[in-house]
């Protein structure tokens, strides 16, 4: 299972692919030949029809759009929230 971060905004991707950090405008092709991503992940996040990326590829895109992860993904609180999280909330005894 592999971890993933989820999207902030569609609309705000959309604006720093325009707006990059630095150099030119991206479109779709350009920065999926400048990540390494797919296309389509590129397509499919701008337009919202995904909300989320793995871990590596969205690494490669904030890298190539010269911003911070934060400014476009919200990575998660636990890999594996079930898990590191406990069954119910600790109370002022514990």
């Amino acid at each position: 299972m592999s971890r993933r971060y989820k999207l902030k905004s569609a609309n705000v991707f959309q604006y720093v692919m325009k707006n990059p950090g630095r150099g030119a405008p991206y479109g779709y092709d350009s920065l999926a030949e400048a990540t390494g991503c797919g296309r389509g992940l590129i397509e499919k996040l701008a337009t919202g029809k995904q909300q989320t990326a793995d871990v590596e590829a969205a690494h490669s895109l904030v890298e190539a759009l010269g911003v911070a992860l934060l400014v476009l993904f919200a990575p998660s609180a636990s890999p594996e929230l079930d898990d590191a999280s406990p069954a119910s909330p600790p109370t002022k005894k514990e």
